[in-house]
């Protein structure tokens, strides 16, 4: 896919400020801090599309994004570790929750974790979650350029392990050196 278009449509909390469900959908789930705002703007080939922070908990509303009007982004707020007040970590869980479980145009959820650690129980029961209701999902190892190429494959095995899932359902990201965006791309387009 080349990426022509990208554009912002709008933040929403509630499911009566989503966008309509014109396009298929691809949500970008992980923890705070994981790399989802850089890894969108890298696989749309654009630098700011979506504002990027080194402070966690940045993201607080869905935010959608429509890409060569074929499909549409969601970035969620992350999970975990965020210097935001419990009772709004607390909507967090029923915003994402609420939209997971209605979107009838959600097509996937690329779920990102830092290749550099163990997944978290939030992680692990995010997983189970999409699997218990069918939810289709890619695993998106981010963070790739901070390890060595032996570090990183011990990594993926170990995730892997941890996770039970196979090979080809995990790819290594790098925002820095763009390594796995075409293989993101590529799957997303099957998907959709």
């Amino acid at each position: 896919m080349k990426i022509i278009s990208a554009e912002f449509i709008k933040s929403a909390v509630k499911r009566s400020d989503y966008p309509e469900e014109l396009l298929p959908e691809v949500a970008f789930a992980g923890r705070s801090n994981v790399g989802k705002s850089s890894l969108i703007n890298t696989v749309v080939n654009r630098k700011h599309l979506v504002r990027t922070s080194s402070s966690p908990g940045r993201t607080q509303t869905l935010n959608f994004f429509r890409i060569n009007n074929q499909v549409q982004f969601v970035d969620f707020p992350g999970y975990g570790f965020a210097k935001v007040p419990l009772h709004v970590k607390a909507q967090w869980k029923s915003m994402v929750e609420n939209y997971l479980k209605n979107r009838r145009t959600l097509k996937l959820v690329i779920i990102l974790l830092d290749i550099r650690r163990v997944p978290s129980p939030d992680d692990i029961s995010l997983i189970q979650w999409l699997e218990a209701f069918g939810i289709a999902f890619l695993i998106v190892l981010t963070k790739a350029d901070k390890l060595s190429k032996n570090k990183c494959s011990s990594q993926e095995n170990i995730i892997q392990d941890s996770l039970l899932i196979r090979k080809e359902e995990m790819i290594c990201f790098s925002a820095v050196t763009r390594k796995g965006r075409q293989e993101i791309l590529q799957h997303i387009m099957r998907v959709i």
